[in-house]
């Protein structure tokens, strides 16, 4: 029979191997992504697509949303009433805030102190920068530098704060930059930003508009997207621009324009996306919508 100390002696080889066995699962499952969710559980509604309305009538605009069967919307700090009654009218309503949208401006140590505020009375999580200032010589690899120090600085804070900053490409940003090879400006500013401070919000149809293929840009950063913009592109549109902009008339009910959504929508989901938010940007939003959700509901991927 083995004594205590011949006991001890082979436990404490046996203790060592399973724990460097067990190291690699632990490591790969505290930096393993959010798990996959049905698009369907989570789809909401910019709140961008009733902006004719929110401009006159807030409260109209939520019930609109509440009657369409949504629950989740993305939204901005009103400027039409205080922030905790708003707050309340989501609440009323069934609506949760998921993310709200933020200017570039406001991502200073002053201006976060607002819009952390905002996100708590909200109740969001997501904050995002929906757009870049940038001259007539468009968004360039110089001032990439430059903002993903600043989202880097403010992703560190939001996070010390209990939330999540996320970058909206607007398709300007998908210019060659000076690597060569089809990198372009928007790599630029996805590598050198971190990845624990700032992630990603691809918004199918700038990203098309742009000239870039949407799947393909979620499977070459599986792990930096976290929210997406769901909106279809006219059949015929042009596209290959770096302008941001686009004709109203370019946008079309999901479904109906050139996007392949069940390939993206897989991809998305794939790659962990969490919320899907359809945008509507027609110029008849009250007629498009629900040809969207009619679509995007009965999808079977």
């Amino acid at each position: 029979m083995q004594n205590h100390r011949e006991r001890m002696s082979f436990r404490a080889p046996m203790k060592n191997i399973i724990l460097s066995a067990a190291l690699p699962l632990l490591a790969a499952l505290a930096f393993a992504g959010p798990s996959p969710v049905d698009f369907h559980d989570h789809l909401g509604l910019q709140m961008w697509s009733l902006r004719d309305i929110t401009k006159t009538d807030q409260l109209k605009a939520l019930d609109i949303t509440q009657g369409y069967g949504f629950t989740e919307i993305e939204t901005g700090k009103p400027t039409d009433r205080p922030l905790e009654q708003y707050a309340a009218e989501l609440k009323e309503r069934g609506l949760v805030a998921v993310g709200i949208h933020t200017g570039y401006d406001t991502l200073t140590p002053d201006g976060l102190k607002d819009v952390i505020h905002t996100a708590k009375v909200l109740g969001s999580h997501y904050v995002t920068c929906p757009w870049i200032p940038h001259g007539k010589a468009g968004f360039t690899e110089t001032q990439a530098h430059q903002v993903a120090a600043t989202f880097n600085a403010a992703g560190r804070t939001l996070k010390e704060a209990g939330l999540a900053f996320a970058y909206h490409p607007h398709g300007y940003e998908f210019t060659p930059s000076s690597a060569g090879h089809g990198d372009t400006v928007f790599d630029v500013l996805v590598r050198e930003t971190k990845p624990e401070f700032v992630s990603f919000e691809l918004d199918v149809f700038w990203a098309f508009h742009g000239g870039q293929d949407p799947v393909a840009l979620l499977n070459k950063y599986p792990d930096r997207w976290s929210l997406i913009h769901i909106k279809d592109i006219r059949k015929g549109a042009p596209t290959g621009f770096s302008t941001g902009s686009a004709p109203a008339t370019d946008n079309v009910p999901v479904g109906k324009g050139q996007i392949d959504w069940p390939a993206v929508l897989r991809t998305a989901q794939k790659v962990g996306i969490q919320h899907f938010f359809v945008e509507d940007e027609t110029p008849n939003a009250l007629e498009c919508i629900p040809i969207s959700l009619g679509y995007l509901r009965n999808l079977k991927l």
